[in-house]
């Protein structure tokens, strides 16, 4: 296989590993390990932590990262959960395969994690839903109510209140991708200036955040064929609010367990998009943090606290 970056730069993206001391005190780090496996005719890479016959959480990534997100929270939820994080065809270390060749649309990314945790053996599973993952969790949910056992959002859309004018050149380009909106489009969101703006803006510490987020990121964001690909996920985002009233209603009806834990000083899904859950899941737990998009980089550890409580309330873990 093809390395995805050179040494020099793989090497330059080590990140260190979040401690003992730092993780919740029932917590000790667990194991990470890394597969490949072909599902729905793609190569697709996931991360696995914790024990096979313990309850599963199923973490979605988001645009422009990769399951690399998640890789200091799982070893942190792993002790009695198993967890497992895919990367969607054309993210991260699965495939690319050309559009010809493979449909990016949400509808696709759902059934090919569907397939991916039918082939692992997982039949009932708790959601983490990040930025993209949301429209593709939701679906997932919506076809399988009795697979899902509680839901975790963290910066995620189901509601219009989560969207404001930021997203106005999205939605233009939704109703007419012109080569000119194209361009426009792939110069404000898949640029450097603008996966390094979704890691800074809104955090209480930019010199916390490790510069070599942004870097991996876009470095497989700028590799050959990466763009079209993108840039159709992009336009296909513009599928997902049409579903939002069929997703409220599968809250309304089922009432999953929900955490919503949310950066609130992020631009791209509003504050209001958090609250506006509480309209259907009146029993979801909701709580905002002083930071941006990706929570997790400058929250880890109360976050992973707070989803480690919740689980144990609402999903029996694994006791030996």
């Amino acid at each position: 296989m093809r390395p995805l970056l050179t040494a020099a730069l793989a090497a330059s993206l080590m990140l260190p590993t979040v401690s003992a001391a730092a993780a919740p005190p029932s917590a000790e780090p667990q194991t990470v390990r890394h597969h490949t496996v072909q599902v729905d005719g793609v190569d697709l890479f996931y991360r696995e932590a914790g024990p096979k016959n313990a309850p599963v959480l199923v973490l979605l990534h988001g645009l422009p990262s990769s399951s690399h997100m998640f890789r200091r929270l799982m070893p942190l939820l792993a002790d009695r959960y198993r967890v497992i994080a895919p990367d969607y065809p054309g993210f991260g270390a699965s495939a690319a395969p050309s559009p010809a060749d493979y449909d990016y649309s949400f509808d696709r990314l759902a059934v090919t994690v569907d397939r991916l945790l039918e082939q692992l053996r997982v039949e009932r599973y708790s959601l983490y839903v990040f930025d993209y993952g949301a429209p593709v969790g939701f679906r997932l949910a919506v076809a399988h109510p009795e697979r899902i056992e509680s839901l975790i959002v963290q910066n995620g859309n189901a509601y219009e209140e989560g969207m404001g004018t930021l997203w106005d050149p999205l939605r233009a380009y939704w109703q007419d991708p012109t080569p000119q909106r194209s361009e426009l489009i792939a110069q404000k969101l898949l640029s450097l200036e603008s996966t390094q703006w979704h890691y800074l803006h809104g955090v209480r510490d930019p010199a916390a955040i490790a510069p070599e987020n942004w870097l991996l990121d876009q470095a497989l964001l700028d590799r050959p064929g990466l763009r079209e690909i993108q840039l159709r996920l992009l336009h296909d985002y513009g599928s997902n609010p049409g579903r939002y009233p069929a997703w409220q209603a599968y809250f309304r009806k089922y009432q999953p367990p929900t955490l919503i834990v949310w950066g609130k000083n992020d631009p791209i899904f509003l504050a209001p998009g958090a609250q506006a859950y509480l309209r259907d899941l009146p029993n979801a737990r909701l709580r905002f943090y002083d930071t941006g998009h990706f929570a997790l980089e400058e929250d880890l550890v109360p976050i992973a606290a707070e989803i480690g409580e919740f689980m144990d309330r609402h999903v029996k873990p694994r006791r030996d």
